[in-house]
């Protein structure tokens, strides 16, 4: 075969799995689903061409990175359509995030604030859903604010999704009751050391322009101290650190947080000093909170996806030092 066709297979083999993609989110993944049969018959496939890819290898006769590309492709996309299910074991610091939100009583204030913007939506939006989904659950009440421009966007999009779920649509809850969005203030942690005087005086319209004073929820949330729990959603700066360093330090507010995979690993000093109650990191700690509030969501789906890539890559790396062993020989043999 020339390596033309080979790459005219590969352009329309990525071409179906983007339109197979497309069809699924319009449609809903939920209906468009293998069974567990074809979904065991689909992984062994996988794995058999991964076998031949080595054996391949081996004989010297080596696969272009446009054929890595689809198998990566291919392991992000068909677990959407897999009936199966992945293993996952609650870790401490997040099974202390959701006994923190559980013990506090029916009308508590819960603040959140949304710090990330859409590029880290895969990985921190599970995670505000599921701490959404918990806390209306609980009746608490919540009151949401953002450090970076995007966040409150990022807030109504959760809401949106949670207040969606028949479990709690049917409490019919109230905007400025139940539930505020304060929007977007600049000014990084200055913003949240003046909140520690005076909500009011950085938030004096909600995300869509209503007076603080108008909001029956917030009429009465001075500072701080009127706030019975908070939580970070956070991707960089500013973020958990600031909020650990000015509002749990100088205040003592109450606080759990959700990091990026990335961001987590520098977080968990903070957690094991008692500054934060709880941590939830990457997608896997969304995953975990799924598991917990016992509302699997996008968190669970994605994990899949993104354990199959691993598997893959991993598979990839092997055969790569098989090959690149197998060339150093055979110039040794040539010598």
């Amino acid at each position: 075969m020339s390596t033309k066709l080979k790459e005219i297979m590969v352009v329309f083999a990525f071409l179906a799995l983007a339109i197979i993609s497309y069809v699924a989110k319009v449609n809903g993944w939920e209906g468009m689903r293998f069974s567990q049969t074809v979904s065991m018959i689909v992984i062994l496939l996988i794995a058999i061409s991964l076998i031949y890819i080595l054996i391949r290898t081996i004989q010297g006769k080596l696969v272009g990175r446009r054929i890595v590309f689809l198998f990566v492709g291919i392991a992000v996309v068909l677990p959407f359509f897999m009936s199966i299910s992945q293993e996952i074991q609650i870790s401490p610091e997040v099974q202390q995030l959701y006994d923190a939100v559980e013990s506090l009583p029916a009308g508590s204030k819960v603040l959140i604030s949304f710090d990330y913007d859409p590029p880290s939506a895969p990985e921190l939006q599970p995670m505000a859903v599921s701490f959404l989904y918990q806390c209306f659950r609980k009746d608490l009440k919540v009151i949401i604010i953002g450090l970076w421009p995007q966040g409150p966007q990022q807030a109504n999009l959760a809401l949106d999704d949670v207040l969606n779920i028949e479990e709690i649509a049917k409490k019919n809850l109230k905007y400025g009751i139940d539930y505020v969005n304060l929007g977007f203030q600049a000014g990084n942690e200055f913003v949240i050391q003046r909140m520690g005087a005076n909500f009011e005086s950085m938030f004096t319209n909600d995300y869509s322009g209503r007076l603080y004073s108008d909001l029956p929820l917030v009429k009465n949330v001075k500072n701080f101290s009127n706030i019975d729990f908070s939580y970070n959603l956070s991707a960089g700066y500013p973020g958990t650190q600031e909020w650990v360093q000015v509002a749990v330090d100088r205040f003592g507010l109450r606080m759990g947080a959700g990091n990026t995979a990335v961001q987590a690993p520098m977080m968990y000093t903070f957690l094991q000093a008692g500054q934060l109650d709880g941590l939830l990191g990457g997608m896997n700690g969304a995953a975990e909170y799924e598991l917990l509030t016992k509302k699997t969501g996008k968190g669970t789906k994605f994990m899949l996806s993104q354990s199959f890539a691993h598997v893959i890559v991993i598979a990839f790396i092997i055969i790569g030092n098989v090959a690149y062993f197998m060339g150093g020989r055979k110039k040794k043999i040539n010598v």
